[in-house]
């Protein structure tokens, strides 16, 4: 329930939530209503409700008022949902009613006077003043039509525009004077598509027809707009013109299609988590084992050979990180940040990387406000976009990367979902590349979209911008023209108070433990043998438990022995929350670290907040094991 909603039926948005439906209706209108919606169930896709039937609203003060009513469906886990539309049509009723009023008043006083010509010169007298009168009716009238919000024109049957209102003037740029006596097809459509002739097509059998169509404005700009077609006859029942009256639903729509691509994101994201986790539980014993290896095997070739598993595990795990960005959210460390620095750091890097063929120029504002965010992770935006460039541009070209402040509107900011009216820090990076073509610009950002050949790219950077972009609290607006070349714009909210501060914390080296007892519980077998190897080898002794029941069974019988327990919290049957739950009535000062493949899993926040006193992210390495290990124990 919306702000509109609120003011269109009188009641508050707390008002409404719960109530049915019948409260917004009309009492006589009840069973009306509840066949529409009855028969929208058997077969329900977007559409409007009860076309061609009379619908109406009521008012919390008991006002009936007529409606037009748009529904869409929404699949979920629990069923079917319906978001509905409600446009009053009051003005539009009256508007419509008003024009063929004036229209069949006209036709019948010039149908009367006509024959009174031929009698006396007295009776065409009175028959111009007359005339005068009904035209100054139309005008009245013609000015109510003025008013409205939607465009209204009406066609004769050959298509020549002979009625043009100032808000049709307003939505297409083209004066009444302009307007009157073109071809519709001319100055509004750039062809006729199958759509413009079905409501052709249409209004001549059925004498009415409504959808959706694509026009173009004077200025070339395509919009899309919600259309209803009636076919106005003579009094001897032949079609004498077309009414027209259109609605522009252009910001409409882009907001359902971020909308739709929102949703899309959320199911992928949910995917992508799974699959990461998975991936980080087989990474984990990997980047264990190799400190192990490189200390058996210390020759030249054993080394080497560790090196490329090193590198290929963390490759591995940079990725996984990648996916969760975009499935769980981009998190960081939030600081005070001057955008030049990073801007400054990436032209060094990419002067030094991207061929000579390709120019490189940067422009930063004097006075750039600062932002709050992650550093490392706004120098990967910029990275990825870089990087994307240099790919648009085989053949070399111009590469800019420039920043300003600039303050943006209600206006501005109401087609980007969740955005905010206020001051922004604009980084534009522009190239002179081959462009996107228009039908693959809204799926970019999509996870795992690529164009490039198989092997050169894994269609998670644009993800992954957009994901931190808008962890930022920002929004990324992207334009290209095929053959021109690419712009990528960023807003980022300034934040001209210093905030906080940060200290870089430097990882400890590796640290022996002195004979402490350690119990492992995971459900990874491969985990587990490899933590106990690892922990074993530095001066631990360590008990593994399958999951959580083997692991409080365990802790009964070695409590006085057991230093530090290391919990995964994914494991089935008793999971770690659970777990961890019971080794606190066992006992409330048990040291537990917490361990999971999913770093912002709501199941992982819950284990923190009821004990654990540290939390380890999958994949981890030796080192870090052994540091949180350290700091656990030596903690009092």
């Amino acid at each position: 329930i919306n702000t509109q909603a609120e003011k269109l039926f009188g009641y508050t948005r707390v008002e409404l939530l719960g109530q049915s439906l019948e409260t917004l209706i009309p009492k006589n209108y009840h069973y009306k209503h509840g066949q529409h919606r009855k028969d929208y169930f058997i077969d329900p896709h977007t559409r409007p409700m009860g076309l061609g039937l009379d619908l109406y609203g009521l008012h919390k003060n008991g006002h009936e008022f007529p409606v037009e009513i748009s529904l869409s469906p929404l699949q979920t886990d629990e069923g079917i949902l319906v978001t509905s539309i409600v446009r009053d049509i009051t003005e539009r009723k009256r508007s419509e009613e008003a024009l063929k009023r004036a229209h069949d008043e006209l036709e019948k006083r010039v149908e009367e006077r006509t024959a009174e010509i031929s009698s006396t010169n007295k009776m065409l007298k009175e028959q111009f003043e007359e005339l005068k009168r009904a035209e100054e009716q139309i005008r009245e009238q013609a000015a109510l039509l003025d008013k409205t919000q939607d465009a209204i024109l009406v066609q004769d049957m050959e298509g020549k525009i002979v009625f043009w209102n100032k808000s049709a003037e307003r939505l297409y740029g083209w004066t009444r004077q302009e307007a009157i006596g073109q071809r519709a097809e001319k100055l509004l459509f750039e062809k006729y598509d199958r759509q413009t002739q079905e409501a052709l097509n249409t209004v001549m059998e059925k004498e009415e027809w409504r959808g959706e169509l694509q026009n173009i404005t004077k200025d070339a700009k395509e919009i899309t707009v919600e259309s209803r077609w009636t076919l106005v006859k003579d009094e001897k029942g032949k079609p004498k013109e077309k009414l027209i009256v259109n609605t522009d639903i252009t910001e409409k729509k882009r907001l359902a299609a971020q909308f739709l691509r929102a949703q899309r994101m959320e199911s992928i994201g949910t995917l992508a988590s799974g699959i990461a986790h998975d991936l980080n539980n087989a990474l984990t014993p990997v980047l264990m084992a190799v400190q192990i290896l490189r200390e058996r095997f210390i020759d030249e070739e054993s080394q080497f050979l560790l090196n490329i598993l090193t590198a290929g595990a963390e490759r591995g795990s940079d990725m996984v990180k990648q996916v969760l960005s975009f499935a769980r959210g981009v998190e960081g460390n939030r600081v005070l940040v001057q955008p030049r620095h990073f801007i400054n750091e990436i032209k060094k890097i990419i002067a030094q990387t991207l061929p000579k063929s390709i120019q490189i120029d940067t422009f930063v504002a004097k006075d750039l406000w600062p932002v709050v965010g992650d550093a490392t992770q706004l120098y990967q935006v910029l990275l990825n976009l870089c990087v994307n460039a240099r790919d648009a541009m085989p053949k070399g070209g111009k590469l800019s990367i420039t920043a300003e402040n600039i303050t943006l509107d209600e206006n501005y900011v109401r087609t980007q979902l969740e955005a905010k009216a206020g001051e922004y820090v604009l980084i534009n990076v522009n190239d002179t590349g081959i462009g996107i073509a228009p039908d693959l610009v809204d799926k970019i950002f999509e996870p795992f979209f690529t164009t490039k050949e198989v092997g050169k790219g894994t269609g998670l950077g644009l993800s992954t911008v957009s994901a931190i972009v808008k962890s930022h609290n920002g929004f990324v607006e992207v334009y290209s023209e095929i053959g021109q070349g690419t712009r990528f714009k960023i807003f980022l909210p300034s934040a001209p108070q210093i905030t906080n501060q940060h200290l870089d914390v430097k990882p400890a080296n590796l640290l022996l433990g002195q004979g402490e007892t350690l119990l492992v519980a995971d459900d990874e077998a491969s985990i587990r043998e490899i933590t106990r190897a690892t922990l074993e080898r530095y001066g631990y002794l360590v008990i593994t438990a399958s999951d959580g029941t083997e692991a409080l069974a365990l802790y009964t019988k070695h409590s006085k022995e057991v230093s530090v327990l290391i919990i995964d919290m994914m494991m089935p049957y008793l999971d770690g929350v659970a777990t961890i739950r019971e080794l606190q009535k066992l006992n409330p000062e048990v040291k537990i670290i917490a361990s999971s493949g999913l770093t912002s899993d709501n199941k992982t926040m819950e284990a923190i907040s009821i004990g654990a006193k540290a939390f380890l992210p999958k994949p981890y390495t030796a080192e870090k094991l052994l540091e949180v290990l350290h700091n656990i124990i030596h903690t009092k």
